[in-house]
């Protein structure tokens, strides 16, 4: 089926949805894997999958909208997402969209205190909530009022409301932090940042592309990027949650997937899943990866047994846009960097006082595009459309963000992280950046996963301690051996003061290595050099307006 790039001059991701039902009728917005008991606006096929085409996706959002209107929503209101990814998420972004509202997903593993921060400080005015949340009264309070997600199938066959006149500049979505470093925060965008967004994608989405898409929706990789999706023609192909590597392996065969992304962790399952040695994944046009450190065996790997060039991508939450590879790049630059601003992005990086760090220099990295967040929301409740205070520490009036990420750049031109400002310790008055040792340890043919973190010491300061997750079928590795492998590489004082060996690391709500939570767990441990400790994954489950 031919796909048209939808183009001209359109102000909203309204707009752009319109043209695709019109011009891309047919060819189908999302594939998704249909679960027990699950509602869905579109009912499951013969093969046990829905789909729904750009044409149906437009005449479903109009329906839902007008089910947002009778529950009393108006322009500059919020409407809270508590939903899996899903077809049923996508139409109500659009929903809410169309009335001029501002759709705040909440990812359903966050705790029910983040969650409940959240809705305090949004104020929606209606909160649609999947089945599983209504059943166990898990709805967080300050909801506003609750539509269950069973809802939707009904209301998508509803005649659109009345709907107001949009501009480019009002809010479209409230993103939140992954909340590593305190309560989570609400960037702002609107739709000239979604637009900004589609430009900047660069060779992640050519027209017609059927991309993998392992994201919970409510993460920046999803909320900001409809119109980029939808100009291009692109069919999303969801990934069920939990995530598992025989169902992505399932959907990249079954579905012609052109584009596949996943973190690292992701891409070593797949590779090493039994169902691989058959698949025929020869549609694959790209893989995209990021979000944590990539051994280059893995980018070899991948490259070699997926077929087709793999790039790593970079950004924070705020900018929504920043840095990536591209296909040709070497193996080692794309697991050792993260590339280069992508289109319409510049990139500097800052010392403490704010000056622009030479070349080879570490300093702090910053982002300014048309991409960046509007700000972060302030408390709506209190009528605080956004909060100056805290968008004024990391987005400056130049355009600015400034991330919690250190980093340098080499002659090449490619941007190399070093750590979070909040993960840097200072070991005897030397700086350590934890993601070089990260970088080095993972090299160890006995360490699956490694995370390094600073820990008091009565005498330097803060020393090193490497927390480990071994290899399968590996002898464990001993601490002496991994401060010999960090010695021709790595300063003295950078290696690792102690070794701790873990089952699993602890994730946060986006799946990344939650430190917080390691460092908590290393200042209750005894101080012996290895230490045998479990970690687990977390698993938990008057109206206001933006401007």
């Amino acid at each position: 089926m031919t796909v048209r790039q939808i183009g001209g001059e359109l102000a909203t991701v309204v707009d752009v949805l319109r043209s695709a039902a019109a011009m891309n009728s047919q060819v189908e917005a999302y594939v998704e894997m249909a679960g027990p008991g699950s509602e869905g606006v579109v009912g499951a096929g013969a093969d046990g999958r829905r789909r729904l085409s750009f044409s149906q996706w437009d005449t479903a959002a109009d329906g839902v909208a007008g089910l947002l209107a009778a529950e009393g929503v108006t322009k500059g209101d919020v409407v809270c997402l508590l939903l899996p990814s899903s077809i049923d998420y996508a139409v109500c972004y659009q929903a809410a969209a169309r009335l001029g509202a501002v759709t705040t997903g909440v990812n359903l593993r966050l705790g029910s205190a983040e969650q409940a921060s959240i809705t305090a400080r949004t104020q929606p005015t209606v909160t649609i909530v999947d089945t599983d949340l209504v059943a166990t009264a898990s709805v967080p309070p300050g909801a506003g009022r609750v539509v269950p997600r069973a809802a939707l199938i009904e209301a998508a066959s509803r005649r659109a409301p009345h709907l107001p006149s949009l501009d480019a500049g009002d809010a479209v979505t409230i993103v939140w932090t992954s909340g590593s470093t305190g309560v989570p925060k609400g960037a702002v965008f609107d739709h000239r940042n979604l637009a900004a967004v589609a430009a900047g994608t660069d060779v992640l989405s050519h027209g017609g592309d059927r991309r993998l898409s392992p994201l919970p929706f409510a993460h920046v990789g999803y909320m900001t990027r409809p119109w980029d999706e939808i100009a291009h023609g692109v069919t999303t192909v969801i990934t069920p949650q939990p995530w598992s590597a025989a169902t992505a392996i399932e959907l990249l065969v079954g579905e012609r997937v052109t584009v596949g992304q996943g973190v690292p962790t992701q891409w070593a399952l797949i590779l090493a899943h039994p169902d691989f040695a058959h698949a025929d994944v020869s549609r694959l046009r790209i893989a995209g990866t990021g979000a944590s450190r990539v051994p280059p065996e893995l980018v070899r790997a991948m490259r070699q047994r997926l077929g087709c060039p793999v790039v790593v991508r970079y950004t924070s939450t705020e900018s929504s846009l920043g840095s990536g590879t591209q296909p040709g790049d070497p193996d080692e630059v794309v697991a050792t960097t993260v590339g280069r601003p992508v289109p319409g992005v510049e990139i500097e990086l800052v010392d403490e006082e704010g000056r622009v760090a030479a070349t080879g220099e570490v300093g702090r990295v910053r982002l300014r595009s048309g991409a960046v967040m509007r700000g972060y929301v302030g408390d709506l409740a209190a009528g605080e459309t956004i909060d100056a205070g805290a968008t004024a520490e990391v987005l400056d009036g130049a355009g600015w963000v400034t991330t919690g990420d250190l980093g340098w750049v080499g002659d090449d031109g490619n941007l190399r992280l070093v750590g979070r400002v909040a993960e840097m310790y200072i070991r005897g008055g030397y700086n350590v950046y934890p993601a070089e040792v990260e970088a080095v340890l993972g090299s160890h043919p006995g360490i699956a996963e490694v995370a390094v973190v600073g820990v008091a010491d009565p005498v330097l300061g803060e020393i090193g301690a490497a927390v480990v997750v071994p290899a399968v079928g590996v002898p464990v590795p001993e601490l002496g051996e991994l401060r010999a492998l960090c010695a021709p590489r790595l300063a003295d004082y950078k290696a690792p003061d102690r070794l701790v060996i873990v089952d699993q690391l602890p994730l946060t709500a986006m799946a990344k290595v939650d430190k917080r939570a390691l460092s908590a767990q290393l200042a209750g441990e005894p101080k012996s050099d290895i230490t045998r400790s479990e970690t687990r994954t977390r698993t938990s489950t008057p109206n206001s307006k933006v401007g």
